[in-house]
């Protein structure tokens, strides 16, 4: 990008005098940080914070681990450091914690740069295979767009750049051990990059390698990286504690987690479908009696799609039982319709449902549905689009449209089939909201089958595919013909309304 010289100061931003000294008054910053600077040809960077930002805990378990595995921390023991770490892992950063993780270099004089290297080199798996699946998506998404990928974290560069390296980040803004090449001596050589000093650290890179803060991006979960995130044009709190979270609701900053897809609520660092999750298991007794096989087929881990076949708006309610018995979350894609529906629709956008409005012909949905795959979730979706209407309704021939199959294609997720039976006797069409009969409780069947062998050439032909395979998962009476009466096919209508409407 070519810019133009440009000495604009940014809008003066009221800061908490605790980011660099004590006590809670307000002061108006303005600094040389904030302007707008260029020369030359200039790019964009996005910042990334370490420990419950990338990762969902604090990285030092994991070095520990290493650390003691190479003999250099057994017996070590810094006062508070418990107490403090787990404080921590519940609300995030605090000067106690901070000044006993400025202190730790003490503890590290005379230890053999070699065996800090190597433990490091050990961790990087582990700390790779811990990053929250919507950060990989988020950083995937910066390199396709060019811009720079800088991890910037107080964790010493030692330990960080082996994993940084892994990740694949361009560069590493971090606190510097002091050695000679052989040991450390128990200090840091420049400032610990913690607080105002992150941020200063972020500026001074950004000048040095023509980088356009205006243009950058920053993420970060703590009230003390306020001043990093204030520095660059695109603000994110991750998984924020309280008080970065009511500066970034001041700022307008974006609010978010990445342990789940954008625009997901939250309440307490919780989703709303994990604190439903109790409520989830309990079977709706009124309205029918359960059936469930084969849930084994249901991956433990990684993404997956649950592509089901669609008979009644009491789908929803089954597909959510069936996930609680296998305890994970899933993204829903549902039609305008089914988010409009009492009860179903706001049922959808607490758990993260996404919305496909057919009408706009817009690829955005199956986009999203994407993210959440390469993510590790699992996606639920009808191919059929809708609930048949009509003599489609019980035609045995199941007919689907080819987002599923093309969402399986892009994202080379398995596609594994889930059958059900009987949700249309409890919730049919033709009605605004299901019928409860606790004397003739219909029986609701929920199977799911291995996944299905797909050839990704052909979205049409991989359709036909996953058709198939959920057909025979269903009873045999829904694989015979069946001539429906009126009243049958009436109930696959929508109240009032007809095969001419």
């Amino acid at each position: 990008m070519i810019r133009t010289c440009d000495a604009r100061f940014r809008k003066p931003t009221l800061y908490p005098l605790s980011y660099g000294g004590h006590g809670m008054t307000l002061a108006t910053h303005v600094s040389n940080h904030d302007r707008v600077w260029c020369s030359g040809v200039m790019t964009s960077a996005a910042f990334f914070d370490l420990d419950r930002t990338l990762l969902p805990k604090a990285s030092g378990a994991i070095f520990g681990k290493y650390l003691e595995a190479e003999g250099l921390t057994t017996g070590t023991h810094v006062p508070g450091a418990s107490l403090a770490m787990s404080f921590y892992e519940l609300f995030g950063e605090t000067r106690l914690n901070m000044t006993l993780t400025s202190q730790f270099v003490k503890t590290a004089n005379g230890w053999p740069v070699a065996k800090v290297e190597r433990a490091a080199t050990l961790a990087a798996q582990d700390l790779a295979d811990a990053v929250l699946g919507h950060a990989k998506v988020v950083m995937d998404k910066h390199r396709a767009e060019g811009t720079k990928l800088v991890l910037a974290t107080t964790t010493p560069t030692v330990f960080v750049q082996p994993f940084a390296d892994r990740i694949g980040f361009d560069a590493v803004l971090a606190t510097e051990w002091s050695h000679d090449g052989k040991a450390f001596d128990g200090t840091t050589v420049g400032p610990f990059v913690w607080g105002p000093k992150k941020r200063d650290a972020i500026v001074d890179w950004a000048k040095a390698n023509k980088v356009s803060l205006k243009d950058s991006y920053g993420y970060s979960d703590s009230y003390f990286d306020a001043p990093m995130l204030d520095a660059v044009g695109h603000a994110v709190a991750v998984n924020p504690d309280a008080r970065l979270t009511a500066i970034a609701a001041l700022q307008g900053w974006e609010i978010r987690s990445f342990d789940a897809p954008k625009g997901v609520m939250k309440v307490l660092g919780r989703e709303i479908q994990q604190w439903l999750e109790p409520f989830r298991k309990i079977e709706p007794i009124a309205f029918a009696s359960f059936e469930f096989n084969g849930l084994e087929n249901i991956p433990s881990e990684g993404g997956a799609i649950l592509a089901f076949n669609h008979r009644s708006y009491f789908d929803a309610f089954a597909m959510n039982l069936l996930l609680a018995k296998v305890g994970r979350p899933c993204r829903f894609l549902g039609k305008k319709e089914m988010f409009d529906t009492p009860l179903v629709g706001p049922l959808l956008q607490s758990m993260g449902g996404i919305l496909v409005d057919r009408g706009t012909g817009s690829n955005t949905p199956l986009l999203r549905a994407e993210e959440a795959l390469r993510a590790g979730e699992l996606v639920a979706i009808a191919p059929q689009g809708t609930i048949p209407r009509g003599l489609d309704f019980f035609d045995p021939v199941l007919k689907g449209r080819p987002g599923a199959a093309q969402l399986a294609i892009d994202s080379k997720a398995p596609v594994i089939p889930i059958g059900l039976w009987g949700t249309e006797k409890v919730w049919p069409r033709s009605s605004s909201r299901p019928k409860a009969d606790l004397l003739h409780r219909p029986t609701i069947s929920m199977t799911a089958g291995p996944a299905v062998e797909l050839k990704r050439r052909s979205a049409n032909a991989d359709t036909k595919r996953i058709m198939t395979a959920l057909t025979e998962l269903l009873p045999p009476e829904a694989q015979k013909k069946h001539k429906p009466t009126e009243a049958e096919l009436a109930r696959t209508y929508p109240k009032g309304k007809g095969p001419n409407d």
